[in-house]
């Protein structure tokens, strides 16, 4: 088989993920990387026996198979004109955008040019969530809570609402779109911020906030965050039905019903793995197992813009207002 042959636009961590695992397939190299800062670049295309390019342009006229955007949330939308103009398969990872407008015109660029497209929703390849499905076929869900209760990244433009779009855009999208993918769409949403930003040098985001989630199922559901601890506490979601409970984390997935309760363990990375592996087989014909391709992902960004929308406003959102 033939090597495959990924770009990389950024070079920042989550980048480095994605070179490590990529780089761990078979028959797959990383063969660029560009970056607004050059020694990043070259820092990362060293470790893998890459090529740095001065511009995105550049790195796509060296003809890769592939290409990642791993940017800030600011920073998203002309990487990605640029490789659906040259009708590359593109991987994206989340959050998107900072808003709607950039995403929803993205997503119709890549709908004219029929482009393969994968973002990093990776929860949704954890063996631990294809286990709930299976249980939950056939049992009503009625309740979903979600938390993402960490500390503030070590990024400067992190704290910042107008460059990284807030706690729920940047990292509780992860909960949110696990919410959509067992419980469904969500009908409205109502939120409240604390209003006071973490104790971090320039942050203007909410230190904290809360939301309520109402279902078209008719499941009802809330959304905790905080970002003003030193530790990640936890990143999670817990699940009732009828007779069933079930408790996710990264690492685990605790189910009890009337048999008693079991713990699954599970491997962190295999979220990752699973993710990058689906979209290298996709870009083969290999297989098609994309689980969150641009569209898909759009809609988990409407809802959790819905939540920062209603914590701004103090009224209900309706993300399909957004969405359509």
């Amino acid at each position: 088989m033939a090597t495959t042959r990924i770009g990389l636009v950024g070079a920042g961590g989550v980048a480095a993920r994605h070179a490590r695992v990529l780089s761990g397939l078979p028959d797959v190299q990383v063969s660029g990387v560009t970056d607004v800062v050059p020694d990043a670049a070259r820092a990362l295309a060293g470790e893998h026996g890459a090529r740095t390019y001065d511009s995105v342009a550049d790195l796509i006229d060296s003809g890769p198979d592939a290409v990642y955007v791993c940017v800030p949330p600011f920073a998203h939308g002309d990487a990605e004109r640029a490789v659906i103009d040259a009708g590359l398969p593109m991987f994206v990872e989340k959050p998107i955008s900072i808003d709607y407008r950039t995403a929803a015109e993205i997503s119709g660029r890549i709908t004219e040019s029929g482009i393969r497209t994968a973002v990093g929703h990776h929860w949704r390849y954890l063996p631990t969530v294809e286990r709930a499905r299976e249980l939950l076929d056939g049992r009503p869900i009625r309740l979903i809570t979600g938390a993402w209760l960490d500390k503030v990244p070590p990024v400067a433009w992190w704290p910042r609402a107008d460059r990284s779009g807030g706690p729920v855009v940047e990292q509780a999208a992860h909960v949110l779109d696990l919410a959509r993918y067992l419980g469904g769409e969500v009908d409205e949403v109502f939120a409240y911020g604390n209003g006071t930003p973490p104790p971090v040098d320039g942050a203007d985001v909410d230190g904290a906030s809360t939301a309520v989630l109402r279902f078209a199922s008719g499941a009802v559901g809330t959304l905790a965050t905080t970002c003003v601890l030193g530790w990640k506490q936890r990143a999670g979601l817990e699940v009732y039905a009828d007779g069933l409970a079930l408790v996710f984390t990264e690492s685990e997935m605790v189910i009890r019903d009337e048999t008693g309760t079991v713990t699954l363990p599970c491997d962190p990375t295999s979220g990752h793995l699973g993710v990058d592996r689906a979209f290298v087989r996709a870009v083969r014909g290999e297989e098609d197992d994309v689980r969150v391709p641009y569209a898909e992902a759009l809609r988990t960004h409407a809802l959790a813009l819905a939540v920062a929308e209603s914590a701004a406003s103090g009224r209900p959102v309706r993300p399909e207002a957004k969405h359509g």
